[in-house]
């Protein structure tokens, strides 16, 4: 059996339940949802990264990058992505912003996206949207 790791990059606040930004076991690493936190100023709580959806968005998919570079993976090793959205009239301006984003960094694989799913949900006041990813490396 292999050992689960928790990855949690200096970054990143620390999660405000008992839970890891991310998991790895064997080849396998968890995303735990991400959200538009900017990197963590020791002792100073968290601060979103703006009041749009386009900071958020762009913030929290750089929060989920570093966690999978902190577990030894990328974003061509995700396999499933996981936005959560508190307003529905967000949807597409959000997939303007992941599009783009996926533009910039996949320009490998472009043929091979990740799966996604969008949900809507309640989130903390001020946060916009949460992004989670699974990871299969090697």
């Amino acid at each position: 059996m292999s050992e689960k790791t928790a990855i949690s990059p200096a970054t990143h606040p620390a999660p405000p339940a008992r839970f890891s930004h991310g998991v790895r076991k064997g080849n396998i690493l968890q995303v735990a949802g991400q959200v538009g936190y900017l990197p963590a100023a020791e002792g100073q709580p968290p601060t979103v990264a703006g009041p749009t959806l386009r900071e958020q968005t762009l913030r929290t998919l750089e929060n989920v990058r570093s966690v999978l570079e902190a577990g030894g993976a990328g974003w061509d090793d995700v396999v499933m992505i996981r936005v959560y959205l508190t307003d529905t009239a967000h949807f597409a301006e959000m997939n303007e912003i992941y599009n783009a984003y996926f533009e910039e960094h996949l320009k490998e694989f472009p043929e091979a996206p990740s799966a996604r799913t969008t949900v809507y949900v309640g989130l903390p006041a001020g946060l916009l949207v949460e992004i989670d990813a699974l990871a299969v490396l090697g």
